[in-house]
């Protein structure tokens, strides 16, 4: 056949389509407009030239139910599926009209009689239990996907529709276990399930993962569990409902796992960090032998390490020792975690092919703040070596800090810029920086010996450091900004510690002039006194920082701090 005559064939085929969507066209445009009477009158006259013209039929529906005309439809509805009785867009449109006009016996009768010419069929029960669900029935919806799965047999039959219907009325734990049923039946719809069951309210949580994660839940009922617990953040109770699902009979297992592991990615939390390493851990055992599972194993070990789990880290490397890919990176990171640093820098100075140099620089600057937190300032240095990489340039900026080359500090944090490794790193160095530009000193061995304190994690040493280092500066050259770090730091170790806080804060405040200081100390004792529930000891010191430094980038913050303060007042 060639092109003309298929093409020819095409547009006869078409042309009833056609005819039929410009035959509606106006209503359409009629009723997107808010013409109901006007559109419902177009749809009209279509259907007496061509009854079982389903657009137009289905413009009536929308357009008449809105009139409160729905009586109008049902013979018109009677007399297209005289014509196509076998219609299943006609049978829908007529059980909707029934339910639309609460005559459910006939509702009911349809329902029978399209089942019975269709007796293995789950559609009459589906826009059954629908028409009367969209008229908000709910108990009479529920009996109808019931009925259908009474009829039909089947554990899963109809559980999508339960689930959405029991959402709909709020019932999250009858929902949980509908969508248990229907991803045990239908594995695709887990990922809908799972963003469903997400939504339930925090309440709700432990039902709906009760529901899942019972101990006659199937498999894929506790490995969505699983994930609707990843999403609300539980990683440890996640692990617990999908590691017993992890049966080597099991050929979804792998890739159920995977999902699983690179979803735990998504959690910053210890927990997170150490489930993910025990899932890519339990995934590698599962292929061995495949490509990727000495990377996933060496990737386990980092994230058990960062989710504080250095038992299992050490496991995974002593069943593996023989896999050069994960027995060395990953076992320097052990060692450096271990404090075993000298071995650590042992093995890291020895050449390996086993170690790309994107590990091999990870590793390195892991072992400069290892030594940081040993007070080895030069061997930290050293552990760079000549990297000239943003990362290690901003870690060559602490390291002379810590020295008191506060100059040399300066122009570090400025080469490696605002967006050098994470965030919170990031934020950190900035904080530094503005603290820096306050001090005229090219040089102050004791603030970096009070900041060296601080980073080897000796916060009430490093208060008192921090306070003697300010009292060597001016007070509009430095001091309250040195100050600032030693109160932060003491109302972040709170107890008692927050009476030494709060004088810092009034020191500052007291003090006042130019800078961030002074309104960043009021903001912190605000925040200090609302978390001890002294919220109306708060309010005036908010109310002082709003009025007296309008401009400060403090003020929004301040401004919702004050919102909480007032809230946490009773009325009398």
């Amino acid at each position: 056949m060639n092109r003309s005559i298929r093409l020819a064939v095409g547009l006869i085929v078409a042309l009833p389509a056609l005819a039929r969507a410009q035959a509606i066209g106006p209503g359409f445009e009629l009723e997107r407009s808010g013409h109901y009477a006007d559109a419902a009158s177009v749809y009209l006259t279509t259907i007496r030239s061509d009854p079982t013209n389903i657009p137009a039929l289905l413009g009536l529906e929308r357009t008449l139910f809105v009139l409160n005309r729905m009586p109008e439809l049902l013979p018109l509805v009677q007399t297209a599926r005289a014509r196509q009785p076998d219609s299943p867009a006609l049978r829908s449109l007529e059980l909707r009209v029934y339910a639309a006009l609460n005559e459910p016996d006939s509702l009911e009768a349809i329902v029978r009689r399209w089942a019975a010419g269709a007796p293995q069929s789950e559609a009459p029960y589906r826009e059954w239990g629908l028409a009367l669900a969209d008229r908000r029935m709910w108990d009479e919806a529920r009996r109808a996907f019931l009925t259908g799965r009474q009829t039909l047999g089947g554990y899963g039959t109809l559980a999508i529709e339960l689930a959405e219907l029991e959402q709909r009325t709020g019932n999250w734990e009858a929902a949980a276990a509908e969508w248990g049923r229907a991803v045990t039946r239908s594995p695709d719809v887990e990922a809908n399930a799972a963003s469903q069951l997400a939504d339930a309210p925090a309440a709700m949580h432990d039902r709906v993962a009760r529901a899942l994660t019972a101990p006659s839940a199937s498999p894929r009922a506790r490995r969505l569990g699983a994930e609707v617990l990843l999403t609300w953040g539980q990683a440890n109770e996640a692990w617990a409902a999908m590691e017993p699902t992890l049966v080597a009979a099991d050929s979804d297992a792998p890739a159920a796992l995977r999902r699983f592991t690179d979803l735990a990615g998504s959690l910053t939390t210890p927990e997170g960090h150490r489930v993910r390493g025990l899932g890519l851990a339990r995934w590698a055992d599962m292929m061995t032998g495949s490509p990727g599972t000495g990377r996933a194993r060496a990737e386990a070990v980092r994230e058990l390490l960062d989710g504080g789990d250095k038992t299992a880290a050490r496991r995974v490397l002593e069943a593996h020792s023989d896999s050069n890919g994960v027995a060395q990176a990953a076992l320097i990171q052990l060692l450096i975690a271990d404090n075993q640093l000298d071995l650590a820098e042992e093995r890291l100075s020895a050449p390996s092919a086993a170690i790309t140099a994107d590990d091999r620089a990870a590793l390195r600057l892991a072992l400069a703040r290892a030594r940081i937190g040993r007070g080895e300032l030069d061997r930290a240095a050293a552990a760079l070596g000549d990297d000239s990489s943003v990362a290690v340039v901003a870690q060559r900026g602490w390291i002379e800090l810590y020295r008191g080359n506060l100059k040399h500090a300066m122009e570090a944090f400025r080469i490696a810029g605002p967006y050098a490794t994470d965030r919170a790193a990031a934020t950190e160095r900035t904080a530094m920086m503005a603290m820096l530009q306050r001090i005229q000193q090219e040089s102050s061995p004791e603030l970096g010996a009070a900041l060296l304190t601080l980073a080897r994690g000796d916060s009430v040493a490093a208060i008192a450091a921090l306070r003697r280092a300010a009292a060597r500066l001016p007070e509009q050259g430095g001091r309250l900004e040195v100050l600032l770090v030693a109160g932060q730091v003491a109302s972040q170790k709170g107890g008692d510690q927050e009476p030494t806080a709060i004088a810092l804060f009034d020191e500052i405040v007291r003090i006042g002039g130019e800078g961030a200081a002074p309104p960043a100390a009021e903001l912190e004792w605000s925040r200090l006194l609302v978390r001890d529930g002294r919220a109306a000891e708060a309010i005036p010191h908010l109310e002082h920082l709003i009025l007296t430094y309008p401009n400060s980038a403090f003020v929004p913050e301040a401004r919702r701090v004050l919102e909480r303060a007032k809230g946490a007042i009773p009325k009398s």
